[in-house]
């Protein structure tokens, strides 16, 4: 038996709270999914959930670091609310015409490895979620299984593909 622990890595935008075009960048407009169920089906399943997402509409100045939180906490608490917990959120700021190059900004699996490390995590043992390519090849990098939804996709689509 593995000492090590499996996660689920969740994209943010359009996996967990409504696709908005470029970012979602104020409170107002940010949707959270329905996936609760989907969600404390897979933690009793045993999984850590970790949010990885790029938000680069921090480097372009869009919004604050302090709008961001906000949000992180509002979703932290909505599934809270719902039995979920959500064990931590790596987020990428940089933007690349702006802040140049990363290590941390998908298709890199920066985000992913940070997680990986933090919780002791198998990859062998773990998915990311997520609704576009680069998200796909994180996983790939970080050798993690990938499972791409469509934005806004109800996660109970894919609970059959979880071991």
């Amino acid at each position: 038996m593995s000492s090590k622990n499996k996660a689920i890595f969740l994209d943010r935008d359009g996996v967990l709270n409504r696709e908005m075009g470029d970012y979602v960048r104020r409170v107002e407009d940010f949707h959270i999914l329905d996936n609760y169920d989907s969600l404390k089906i897979l933690q009793d399943r045993g999984y850590l959930l970790l949010i990885a997402t790029n938000q680069g509409g921090l480097a372009k100045g869009w919004y604050t670091e302090e709008e961001m939180a906000k949000m992180h906490r509002i979703l932290k608490d909505a599934y809270h609310a719902h039995g979920v917990e959500i064990k931590d959120i790596f987020y990428c700021p940089h933007h690349p015409d702006f802040t140049g190059d990363c290590d941390c900004r998908k298709p890199k699996p920066g985000l992913l490895l940070q997680g990986i490390e933090k919780y002791n995590i198998d990859p062998a043992r773990s998915y990311f979620i997520g609704d576009r390519e680069r998200d796909m090849e994180a996983a790939a990098a970080a050798g993690v299984k990938g499972i791409l939804v469509d934005s806004d996709q109800p996660l109970s689509d894919v609970l059959g593909l979880i071991d």
